[in-house]
């Protein structure tokens, strides 16, 4: 999708999505054959249910269809949240994986695996799990020093009320 497609669709979808309290986090449009696929990824500081999903899509295609944003070409629409292995690129991006395992690639240095505690305006408090029966150990990551960051998918983390029974 060239650039000033995707700010026009950016600055069409942006109100809409921000009207229902949701970010939004990418718009990719594609090719499927002979139709175009229009993928909108939304997100909140709560996340988001298909039901929300659901609806915005409805809203969205009501705009696209009144504007004529995709042109005569048939397409698909899609409207999704960021998957469970999501990157993490943006501020609120970290703020909503507090208590997460996170991979992080930093510009020099070995990757980490670590959770995220805490979050300001520099950086990162990390807690580094200990290998082979060792105690975790704490970290700081400043913003500058991450090349990459992504959320890792946990299969057999306890939740929150577990860990207080």
């Amino acid at each position: 999708m060239s650039t000033t497609e995707s700010e026009r669709l950016r600055g069409l979808l942006e109100p809409l999505v921000s009207a229902k309290d949701l970010d939004l986090e990418e718009i990719e449009l594609s090719r499927a054959g002979r139709r175009r696929v229009l993928r909108v990824v939304v997100d909140s500081d709560e996340g988001v249910d298909l039901d929300e999903c659901a609806e915005l899509s409805r809203t969205i295609s009501d705009l696209l269809d009144e504007t004529d944003a995709m042109g005569e070409d048939e397409y698909q629409l899609e409207v999704t949240s960021p998957g469970a292995e999501r990157p993490l690129t943006e501020h609120r991006h970290y703020l909503r994986a507090v208590g997460r395992l996170a991979r992080i690639q930093p510009h020099e240095g070995d990757e980490v695996v670590a959770r995220i505690l805490a979050v300001d305006d520099d950086g990162l408090d990390l807690e580094v799990p200990g290998v082979k029966g060792r105690k975790p150990t704490a970290r700081r990551v400043e913003f500058s020093q991450i090349a990459k960051a992504r959320v890792e998918i946990e299969f057999n983390r306890k939740d929150k009320k577990e860990e207080e029974a």
